[in-house]
């Protein structure tokens, strides 16, 4: 039998040191250590004593004196250095799985914890699979054995497992990955469902896990696979809970009463403020048939999911390829944990953008780019002096 091993190679980022003990280690892997309730109580009192992460109360005070709208900005203002970028380019999409028997599959995922950019000014400690936001995307057919080998890097400071929405048992799966830093884990399950799930970090906190960077996707693909189309992409939205407002500098710290409150400073699509602008445009022509794998990692705000200027020709409504997809769609709703699937074919070169049409949201970080080159197309959209 076949087996195919799914892994994504990313360059190992370098942990930070505990300082000045604030926060022991010891404590840090406390609240996080299991999916008991009693875990959950030992998670939350751990998080109450000390709400935005080990960096303790001298990185805020530094980052409060970086603060947007501060005198010294006004004198000067130098941005932060930023050695490690965690976004996803939603152009890695694995290849179509072609007609072929079931198979098993071995998907590989290291959790790793990464000091990296935020947006132009501000860092922050993101948790992550294989060292992006989104972690990887994961593609197998109905039928396959799926065999998940989770490794937890020896110098995360937390512990970690992994919840596939795909799995049909305990946890997801979540239970029998759980690792402590250095420790690795595995389980396997068969993919009996055909559609696009989310997969997540489900150690209490679970919201922490899956707000600093936790989550991704896997599409099970139906026997007779999906459609072919000229371009794939893979799209994730998040909230990050920063103890400093939006905009700030330095190295920005989580803030758990906002987590609980559901207040996040940044909205972002694949990680971070300009992932999807900035840092990994979308590229595509006119005529050409586009396909967006989009999810919601969360942990809490629903997507109102829109490209301006277009209309969806195709909704799989919350991931599923089962049922024939909805046509002529402005806009669609995806759940926090959800997921759908779009496909539309630009008849007008031009700049479209992603949006969550909540659309303050856009002022917190969340957009991106879909960059169409072409011949014009008066008959379609013509702009008059």
């Amino acid at each position: 039998m076949n087996r195919t091993r799914h892994t994504i190679n990313s360059t190992d980022n370098h942990a930070e040191d505990i300082k000045g003990g604030t926060v022991s280690r010891r404590a840090l892997l406390a609240g996080s250590a299991g999916l008991a309730l009693s875990s959950v109580g030992i998670a939350h009192e751990a998080a109450a004593e000390h709400p935005h992460g080990a960096a303790g109360n001298t990185t805020r005070a530094a980052s409060h004196s970086n603060a947007v709208g501060s005198l010294s900005q006004r004198a000067y203002s130098v941005p932060t250095p930023v050695a490690n970028d965690i976004s996803h380019d939603p152009s890695s999409v694995p290849p179509p799985v072609g007609k072929r028997e079931p198979e098993t599959i071995r998907v590989d995922l290291e959790t790793r914890e990464v000091e990296a950019r935020l947006d132009q000014r501000a860092t922050f400690r993101f948790w992550t699979f294989n060292g992006t936001v989104p972690g990887p995307m994961v593609r197998v057919r109905v039928g396959d054995t799926v065999e998940v080998h989770l490794k937890n890097s020896e110098d995360s400071w937390m512990m970690h497992n992994v919840d596939f929405h795909a799995v049909t048992g305990p946890g997801g799966g979540a239970e029998a990955t759980n690792c402590a830093p250095g420790e690795e884990k595995a389980f396997k399950f068969k993919a009996r469902h055909p559609g696009l799930y989310v997969y997540h970090c489900a150690v209490p906190p679970v919201a922490m896990h899956i707000a600093n960077g936790m989550y991704g996707m896997i599409l099970v693909e139906p026997e007779e696979g999906l459609p072919p189309v000229d371009r794939e992409f893979y799209v994730m939205q998040g909230e990050i809970y920063t103890a400093e407002p939006f905009g700030s500098e330095g190295l920005l710290t989580e803030d758990y009463e906002k987590l609980l409150n559901e207040r996040p400073e940044y909205f972002v699509l694949n990680g971070h403020v300009g992932a999807l602008t900035d840092h990994y445009p979308m590229k595509a022509a006119v005529g050409e048939t586009i396909r967006i794998f989009f999810g919601v990692g969360g942990p809490n705000h629903v997507s109102s999911f829109h490209v301006i200027g277009e209309i969806f020709d195709r909704v799989y409504i919350n991931g599923s390829v089962t049922q024939p997809p909805q046509e002529e769609v402005q806009t669609v709703v995806v759940p926090a944990g959800g997921a759908t699937i779009v496909e539309f074919q630009p008849e007008v070169p031009g700049r479209y953008v992603l949006v969550d049409h909540s659309l303050s949201r856009v002022e917190r970080g969340l957009a991106g780019w879909i960059d169409v080159e072409g011949e014009e197309n008066p008959e379609v959209f013509e702009e008059l002096s």
